[in-house]
């Protein structure tokens, strides 16, 4: 009896319209450096009309890695395929290709590699975008081990990374059929929380992100209320497995600034008075459950402005706000404590009419630091100041700060 070893990674593809992408999709496969005995393929064609399915079969029939083709019925979103191919994989590791994007050459022997050399949890591989915009921020460095909290990974939240299927098995962890959208962002984010580290190949296109022609991405479709719920699903995860204070903040910015913000940028513009209403009832359980100055900080001026009129049932003042920041105006600094604080002059700055907090147009130090006359180190000294006189105060009352 043959003993057929376990292979390293499954590569998991859900496939639905993905002609003629899906031709350059699976090439990446068969070019990839990983022995082709090391890795498995699932893919599940979703009710395809357009020859996805056949082609899928001819490419099982030639490939020299295992190919499996599962055809059903349309499921109506991304989960169901990528939870039957995770259903059927028999790799340590996981990683699911989206039929219409391609991997790099070297990219699953490089993740795999770095996953066993750590023994990280997930691995997230650089991406760059044909006619998409990737994201950017967390490709600074190749990182060999950090986390979620340690690193701007929590703004790749797409379900293109390695994932240790353990600990996918370990946790029943599934994508969430009732989201049309953000249910990766969802998925991802748990697994970087439970994770034992994550790597990151920032040295290396791991991962192409394309752009279809046809305009045919999930996450351009859908109405306005799939984007909250996807901000809700996501809010409630961190609010579930992360303890309120300086961690769960850091997480929240990523769907106040990824998923709410945009819905009151330059498209409130144009909605009817029905849907601003409707945005605003949407958003307001979010913003008064997770909204705080912590969060808002980490923000940058405009874009804690824009979220905190909405927070504040201020939204009237919107429209001066969003037109100011798309036409690119440059707000008016204004600098004080000796050039220790600067405030950006945004729309209803100190306007006795709006009556908004100065804390608001408060520059942290990342965009301070292109006014001419801060004193950054002048700043930090103030504040450092600030907090012994805090803890001072605290000791002579014989109380413990809290952990920064």
């Amino acid at each position: 009896m043959t003993v057929v070893a376990q292979p390293d990674v499954t590569v998991i593809i859900g496939a639905y319209e993905a002609m003629p992408y899906l031709v350059e999709c699976l090439a990446s496969v068969e070019r990839q450096t990983l022995d082709p005995a090391r890795m498995e393929v699932i893919a599940v064609d979703d009710g395809s009309a357009d020859g996805t399915g056949e082609y899928l079969e001819e490419f099982a029939a030639r490939a020299a890695m295992a190919v499996t083709v599962i055809r059903q019925e349309n499921s109506g979103g991304p989960s169901g395929p990528r939870n039957v191919g995770l259903a059927k994989a028999a790799g340590r590791y996981v990683f699911f290709l989206d039929a219409d994007d391609r991997l790099g050459d070297e990219a699953l022997e490089r993740m795999v590699a770095m996953a066993d050399r750590n023994g990280t949890d997930v691995v997230v591989g650089k991406v760059e975008g044909i006619n998409r915009k990737p994201p950017q921020s967390m490709w600074g460095e190749t990182l060999e081990r950090t986390d979620v909290f340690s690193s701007n990974i929590k703004f790749t939240l797409s379900a293109q990374k390695l994932f240790r299927r353990a600990l996918l098995e370990r946790h029943g962890m599934r994508f969430d059929e009732s989201l049309w959208t953000g249910e990766d962002a969802l998925f991802t984010m748990e697994a970087y929380l439970r994770a034992d580290g994550v790597s990151v190949v920032a040295d290396y296109p791991c991962y192409y992100l394309v752009g279809r022609e046809d305009g045919k991405h999930v996450t351009k479709s859908g109405g306005y209320t799939l984007r909250f719920d996807s901000a809700r699903a996501l809010m409630n995860l961190i609010a579930e497995m992360v303890p309120a204070g300086p961690r769960r903040d850091s997480l929240m910015v990523r769907p106040f600034k990824v998923t709410l913000l945009p819905q009151f940028g330059p498209k409130f513009l144009k909605d009817t008075e029905e849907v601003r209403q409707h945005k605003r009832e949407l958003a307001e359980p979010l913003l008064d459950a997770h909204w705080n100055p912590e969060v808002a900080r980490r923000l940058r001026v405009h874009e804690r402005l824009q979220l905190h009129l909405v927070a504040a049932r201020r939204t009237e003042l919107l429209p001066d706000v969003i037109e100011f920041v798309r036409a690119k105006k440059q707000p008016a600094a204004v600098l004080e404590g000796r050039g220790t604080r600067v405030y950006l002059g945004y729309p209803h700055f100190r306007s006795a009419a709006a009556g908004l907090p100065d804390w608001i147009y408060l520059a942290e130090p990342r965009e301070a630091r292109a006014v001419e006359g801060y004193r950054e180190e002048a700043a930090n000294t103030l504040l450092r100041r600030a907090l012994r006189k805090l803890r001072r105060s605290l000791a002579a009352r014989d109380v413990k700060p809290a952990a920064a």
